[in-house]
């Protein structure tokens, strides 16, 4: 991730992509903090090797809770004598953008910095002016149509590059536009002014409700928006997103007229629509574009995009792997890899759940053959049918098939129950299951309310904890007594207790010293990787 020398040279703060299990795996900048600048070749070391102890450290940490909480965390540090502060910011499920700066740095980061123009419309003058225009537009009966543009990229290029040349972008792209628009330039919208709700979204009141001159309008806009924004020697674009709302038959209040056409933006940025979209639309476009996920959810089913990326669960007093934990991940062809929170819902309200987690389990005899070979032979495969699957009466049929066409002894599978779902089935399920030979574990355990007359009722074999509590449990009282009070049901109930996020070696002996017997995490991550990439290798050849 090298961008050019002009650009690069000319940011101040040192930018790094770093993995979850802490390795480097891109830098850029840095002209202000040189002390700390990795060197060219840095790329795919570990952060200690790179920093001295202390700094990585607390890059490694800042990383972790970044990731874990999704959020954007500041750390202040010092090295050498020097203080800095830290911004780390979660980029996905495995990986972490920070950007280090000096806080004894001054305006002269940028180059010019000080003499460029920032220009910003009057939010709050346009916001009188918008609420002054409907309300004679509703006293007198005339038209009047508010579009919101959404501006993609500016966000991207603060967190990648730099905050102070996402503003260059935003300054520029607003220059180019003027804050109104004279009738007879307004290709027939009427009379049109624009103002700027916040640093992504634009807004323009058309005094018009002609559906072909608003379009054409908001068209204009947006292609002048769409114009290379050029920095040094680098170019730079925006992609906006626009959605219409019109007076009165949209929204008869600013409130609701805002509402209607930030959905309708919402709906074009989802949508990836170049053209305006009006929110009488959008009710339709849902429906159509529901579809088309459904349609390409359906087709990474059947290609076998959608598949299950192992960790390793270990016993946390010896070290030792007692199984293999999948979860799953679609390689999307476009997007790249995706977490299952990202399209489960779609899954879930399609009808597709049950599809997938079918498909899953058909897969996970590929996955156990191909790791059988490196696997002690107590190791379990994990197995987490979805919810949807499990409320259907053919569940334990599904799973008593697939035993009996062999590939997976039972007594070396395990079925992974989310606590919503557990205290859904019926517990005659569960029997069923036990007598299957396979082994249950409740799973995300704290996140509901599960009865303990149910937990004790099921013939389960182990709890797992919810990794939001175990993550924090070192720094979130609340979070110590969830873990704790989990555990000792656990023990009470002589269920395993299992925890997730075990991410070194002061989590596994707080989580011993509360009672936890096993867990997966970063801690054990370089095993886990082992077996990922086998599978992953095996998955790109399947052999049906």
């Amino acid at each position: 991730m090298r961008m050019a020398e002009s650009l690069s040279d000319a940011l101040p703060d040192l930018v790094l992509l770093v993995r979850r299990d802490g390795v480097l795996l891109a830098h850029l900048g840095g002209r202000s903090v040189a002390a700390l600048v990795p060197a060219e070749d840095a790329a795919g070391q570990r952060l200690e090797s790179i920093f001295a102890q202390p700094v990585a450290e607390s890059l490694r940490r800042a990383v972790r809770r970044a990731i874990a909480q999704r959020a954007t965390l500041d750390l202040p540090f010092a090295s050498a004598g020097a203080r800095y502060e830290m911004r780390a910011s979660a980029q996905g499920p495995d990986r972490a953008i920070c950007v280090i700066r000096s806080t004894t740095q001054g305006a002269d980061e940028l180059p010019g910095a000080d003499e460029l123009a920032r220009p910003q419309f009057d939010r709050r003058g346009f916001l009188r002016r918008f609420h002054d225009t409907l309300s004679l537009a509703a006293i007198q009966e005339k038209p009047a149509a508010l579009a919101l543009i959404h501006l993609d990229g500016v966000a991207d290029i603060a967190r990648a590059v730099d905050a102070k040349v996402a503003e260059q972008v935003l300054s520029t792209a607003i220059l180019r536009l003027p804050d109104q628009v004279p009738p007879e330039q307004s290709a027939g919208a009427g009379q049109c002014y624009l103002g700027q709700l916040n640093t992504e979204l634009l807004a323009m009141v058309m005094e018009c409700a002609d559906r072909d001159a608003i379009e054409t309008r908001v068209a204009q806009v947006c292609a002048t928006l769409r114009e290379a924004v050029q920095i040094g020697d680098s170019a730079f674009y925006l992609t906006p997103y626009a959605g219409v709302a019109v007076l009165g038959k949209d929204g008869t209040s600013p409130k609701s007229l805002l509402d209607k056409a930030r959905a309708a933006a919402a709906e074009a940025r989802r949508s990836n629509s170049a053209a305006a979209l009006f929110f009488t639309d959008t009710l339709k476009l849902r429906s159509l574009a529901r579809l088309d996920i459904a349609r390409e959810l359906r087709e990474a089913i059947a290609n076998r995009e959608i598949r299950l990326r192992y960790v390793g669960r270990h016993d946390l007093a010896t070290g030792r792997l007692v199984a293999q934990v999948g979860y799953l991940r679609w390689s999307h062809r476009l997007r790249g890899e995706l977490a299952a929170a990202e399209f489960l819902g779609v899954a879930e309200t399609t009808g597709l759940a049950t599809v997938l987690s079918r498909a899953i389990l058909r897969d996970l005899r590929d996955d156990f053959a191909a790791m059988q070979s490196r696997l002690d032979e107590h190791v379990r495969i994990s197995f987490g049918a979805l919810r949807h699957h499990m409320l259907q009466e053919e569940f334990v049929d599904d799973i008593g098939r697939f035993l009996a066409e062999g590939g997976i002894p039972a007594a070396r599978l395990e079925l992974r129950i989310s606590e919503r779902a557990f205290a859904t089935i019926n517990l005659c399920a569960y029997d069923s299951l036990s007598r299957l030979g396979v082994q249950i574990v409740v799973d995300e355990v704290g996140r509901g309310f599960t009865s303990l007359d149910r937990l004790a009722r099921a013939p389960i074999w182990g709890l797992q904890l919810d990794r939001a509590w175990v993550t924090a449990l070192r720094t979130d009282p609340v979070a110590l007594k969830m873990c704790r009070a989990g555990i000792r049901a656990a023990a009470a109930l002589e269920l395993m207790p299992i925890a997730t996020g075990v991410d070194d070696v002061a989590q596994r002996g707080a989580l011993l010293e509360l009672g936890c017997k096993q867990g997966s995490g970063d801690l054990y991550a370089e095993a886990a990787g082992q077996f990922d990439t086998l599978i992953m290798r095996r998955a790109s050849h399947p052999a049906r």
